[in-house]
Order: structure tokens, then C-alpha cells, then sequence
């Protein structure tokens, strides 16, 4: 054999994915996108995703899962937790015995919450107290637009929804930078010091009612929410109110290959899981779609990966069709679908390239994810990693080999570890993202597609 002979059939070469992108799939992969990017301006939240996905759930025939109800292969059910997770399934021909199918992924980003008495005034500034949620660089939610999304429970048992900063008539909200004219000191601090928690601070208005007293802007302001949303000061202990990036997700670049948007991560994996479970009618093993809350966190609470809401859900799958839920446990496989981070050749020196995923290479294998020393990582085995490539392989999956970072750069994690300890075989794959927990983040639409052909497969496989 030839030295190029030998490199072809020895070597391990990744291709950019559109050197193998067949016309037809170029079609499907910008109408993909497209539905992927209405998703992405309806659910700037978790509980506006799962109110999505259960809307969409019903239109593809899923009914809300009872218990002690029968179940036939071919039956589409789901399960709502308290309107901020989801899990769905299709029932499979074989016993769920045999195991079922899992892609898992969660649908909450980096944020700011608004803190239980969040409403004051300053100088006759009005302002919102926040309080950061997940892992942000503070000072990129600084002079940017922004948006307030939520729910208000009042005093007299009502829910008030709130989305107000996205329409072109509607007005924004902001934190304040300070001037580079004056930034002398604020200059010589590193970036995480620049900006601190406590100055995330949100402005709403500055005109004052008229009359006499104190924080007379403060009261303008509760004035004009109590008449849209008839709220008074003491509802904010009761409501759920979020600060996100506002604007709709856009196409980046002269050839449009990539988006930009608030919250891909992880909501690129979710919506690739779920529109691939939405297509399946008869699958032999039950497949299982799970849209969590709270993986920013931890995973963490009664809508995060750690509660027990899962197995709720699973046995009583098991309950309707004479399975055993530990025995479903051990026969089934998870692929825990999350980001992972794209190589940035401008911050080249964080990542070791040989095993960084990079845009437009296909949905990206993350072997492990923790952080040094792979602390809080599930490490899938050989076998899990064997079954993951095979399938994908199988399908005509593009796809690559990721891992986070260089060794002692940092890390971070997944919901695969909470998979496994409940002894379901795991792994992690998804789609890279360039600017992760940024405001803005951005992705590859070919990437994006791959997700979507990888989770198709996963449901699937016979494993």
C-alpha cells in the first residue's frame, strides 16, 4: 500500500461537514433552521419551552400521561412538571425490559433573576435588584438590551404572565457601564471585578410622579405595573421574573452559516431531540425526551435532572406495560445532549485542539466533561463510546470528538452524570458553540442539523 493508502485506512482525518452535504440535505438543513430559530424567539425561559413543547406535543398526537393508564406500542405521551421541564415518550414494540431510548437536555441558561424585593430608586432612577443565574462573565450584561419574561403569582391566587422587551413597540431595559472617561481604576481591575454582581442593576424609568414625598419614580414605576399587570410590591416575593438578552435569533455572516442567539445552550439540544422524537410513529425500543430545568445550577430542585420526577415518569411507563423500572435502568442508553465549546482561534491558548470540537464538523462526542481530573463527570466507557460511533456511523451522522478545554483550564458539566447514577448508560453529545454563556451565543446551522440527525438515530438504535 501506498504512505496515502496507509493514511486513508490507518488514520483518523475529520472532515468539515459540508464537504459530504448532499443538496437534498442543504434544503432540509436551512428548513431546520428556520423552525429552530422560531423556537428560539418563542423560549427565551424554561417555562416558555416547556409551555412550547407541550402546545406542539398535542398537535403530534402526545397525550398527558396518567397513572395506572395502559399503553400500546406507538403511544405518545408526556409528562409536565409544573410547567418548567417535560418529558416525553413514544412507545416502543419491544418491553421497556429491554430498556428505551433516552436524549436528555435541559432548556434553563444563564440569567438574571430578579431578587425578592427587587422594585428601588436611586438618584430617581428606578431600578430592579438582581441576582445572576449560572456561570456569566458579569460585564458582558452590561449596555446591552435587555428583556423581562416570567409569571406573577398574586395575592389573590391569579398567574400573570410578563414578556415585555421583545416587540419592536415595546420598550427595553438596561445595566449601565461606566464611561471610559472615567474608568481609570474600573480599567485596572481583572474581569471578573470589573463589573460585580451587585452592580447588575437594571434600569426601568426616571420620570417621577407628581406630588409630594419620597421615591416618587419608584412609585410611577409600580404604578404602571399594577395597571398592566395589577401587581403590587408584595406580588414580587410571589413571581418568577428573568432578565434575558432581548432580539430574535439571527443568521451571522456573508453566507449565513451560522446563529446568533440567546440560550443555544442548551436549547439547540432540546429543540434537536425533540423535533427528531416528534417524527418518530413505531420505533422498536421506547424513546424518551427530556427537556430539564436547572442544569446551570446543578441539576438541582424539583425540576432539575437530580429529582425524582424521572422515575416517576418511567415507572409508570413500566406500571402500563408490565416492565420493571430497575431493569429499564440497566438496559437502556442516554445521550445526555449539551453544548460543547467550539475552538475560538482567538482564544487558541484555552483548549487543546486536537480534541476541541470545532463549528461546521458535525455534532460534537464529549467522552467526559468535569473538571480537573474529570470531577463531575459520569466518563463513559468503551463500550457506550463503541455504540455511540456505530450508530452514528450507521445513520450517515457527521460528527467529532470534543472535550472541554485544556486539562487544568477549568471545566464544566452535564446532566449525564445524574444519568448514570440511576444506571443508565450515558453520553455526551451536542452542538459547539462559540461565545458559551454569553449573551449571544453562536452556532452552526450544519451542526445544528447533525444534532437533530444524531438524536433521530439515538431513538433509533438497537442497543
Amino acid at each position: 500500500m501506498t504512505t496515502e493508502e496507509l493514511r486513508e485506512s490507518l488514520l483518523s482525518a475529520p472532515k468539515n461537514g459540508y464537504t459530504t452535504l448532499t443538496a437534498e440535505q442543504r434544503t432540509e438543513m436551512q428548513d431546520y433552521c428556520k423552525r429552530y430559530a422560531a423556537f428560539m424567539d418563542a423560549c427565551k425561559t424554561e417555562r416558555e419551552a416547556t409551555i412550547w413543547a407541550v402546545r406542539e406535543a398535542e398537535k403530534q398526537g402526545f397525550k398527558a400521561i396518567v397513572p395506572g393508564m395502559k399503553l400500546q406500542p406507538g403511544d405518545k405521551v408526556y409528562k409536565d412538571n409544573r410547567g418548567k421541564s417535560i418529558i416525553l415518550a413514544v412507545i416502543g414494540s419491544e418491553s421497556l425490559n429491554c430498556g428505551a431510548n433516552i436524549c436528555a437536555a435541559h432548556v434553563d441558561s444563564p440569567r438574571m433573576d430578579l431578587k425578592p424585593n427587587p422594585l428601588y430608586e436611586d438618584s430617581e432612577i428606578a431600578y430592579f435588584k438582581t441576582h445572576y443565574y449560572g456561570g456569566i462573565k458579569k460585564y458582558q450584561w452590561t449596555a446591552i438590551p435587555l428583556a423581562i419574561h416570567g409569571v406573577v403569582y398574586r395575592a389573590d391566587g391569579s398567574i400573570v404572565t410578563v414578556s415585555i422587551g421583545e416587540e419592536d413597540k415595546d420598550p427595553i431595559f438596561y445595566v449601565s457601564d461606566l464611561l471610559p472617561h472615567l474608568a481609570a481604576d474600573q480599567m485596572k481591575k481583572t474581569l471578573a471585578e470589573g463589573i460585580v454582581g451587585e452592580q447588575l442593576n437594571v434600569i426601568l424609568g426616571s420620570e417621577p410622579l407628581e406630588g409630594e414625598g419620597a421615591d416618587l419614580v419608584k412609585l410611577h414605576i409600580m404604578k404602571l405595573m399594577n395597571e398592566k399587570y395589577g401587581m403590587i410590591e408584595k406580588d414580587f416575593l410571589s413571581a418568577e421574573l428573568t432578565v434575558v438578552p432581548a432580539g430574535k435569533c439571527r443568521e451571522v455572516g456573508f453566507d449565513r452559516s451560522l446563529l446568533a442567539a440567546y440560550g443555544h445552550d442548551d436549547r439547540v439540544c432540546a429543540y434537536a431531540e425533540l423535533e427528531a422524537l416528534f417524527e418518530l410513529e413505531n420505533p422498536a425500543r421506547t424513546a424518551v425526551c427530556i427537556l430539564a430545568d436547572k442544569e446551570e445550577i446543578g441539576s438541582v430542585g424539583i425540576s432539575g435532572m437530580q429529582s425524582q420526577v424521572f422515575d416517576t415518569f418511567m415507572q409508570d411507563l413500566c406500571d402500563a406495560t408490565g416492565a420493571r423500572l430497575n431493569r429499564c435502568f440497566e438496559n437502556s442508553f442516554c445521550l445526555s445532549a449539551d453544548v460543547s465549546n467550539a475552538f475560538d482561534p482567538n482564544f487558541a491558548e484555552t483548549c487543546d485542539k486536537r480534541n476541541n470540537s470545532q463549528i461546521n464538523y458535525g455534532v460534537a462526542i464529549c467522552k467526559y466533561t468535569g473538571s480537573r481530573g474529570k470531577g463531575g463527570a459520569s466518563d463513559a466507557s468503551a463500550e457506550a463510546m463503541g455504540h455511540i460511533r456505530k450508530t452514528f456511523g450507521e445513520a450517515g451522522v457527521t460528527w467529532q470528538i470534543a472535550t472541554l478545554g485544556k486539562v487544568d483550564q477549568g471545566g464544566g458539566g452535564t446532566v449525564a452524570a445524574y444519568m448514570a447514577n440511576r444506571n443508565i448508560v450515558t453520553v455526551d453529545a451536542g452542538v459547539p458553540v462559540l461565545a458559551m454563556h454569553a449573551p449571544l451565543e453562536v452556532v452552526s446551522k450544519l451542526d445544528c442539523y447533525m444534532t437533530k440527525q444524531a438524536c433521530k438515530a439515538v431513538y433509533l438504535a438497537d442497543y
